[in-house]
């Protein structure tokens, strides 16, 4: 299993939390998604190497935005 940590501004609930869950657990390969608004991040397991990219690029698609870390 593998674990990613993606940080994200613009959760402020729990409906926030389940708007990303649920748009991350649409990606192939992903196990579960653990959203909290209060750390402001998400952490995603999968069961294969799914590209950061692609789970950064659907949390935007819904509106939320993504702080990239160098």
């Amino acid at each position: 299993m593998k674990e990613t940590v993606i940080k994200v501004k613009g959760m402020v609930c729990e409906g926030c939390e389940k708007r990303v869950q649920n748009a991350l657990k649409n990606i192939e390969g992903i196990e579960e998604v653990m959203a909290d608004h209060n750390k402001g991040n998400v952490v995603i397991t999968s069961k294969e190497e799914v590209e950061k990219s692609i789970m950064e690029e659907k949390i935007e698609d819904i509106g939320f935005e993504v702080i990239k870390e160098d």
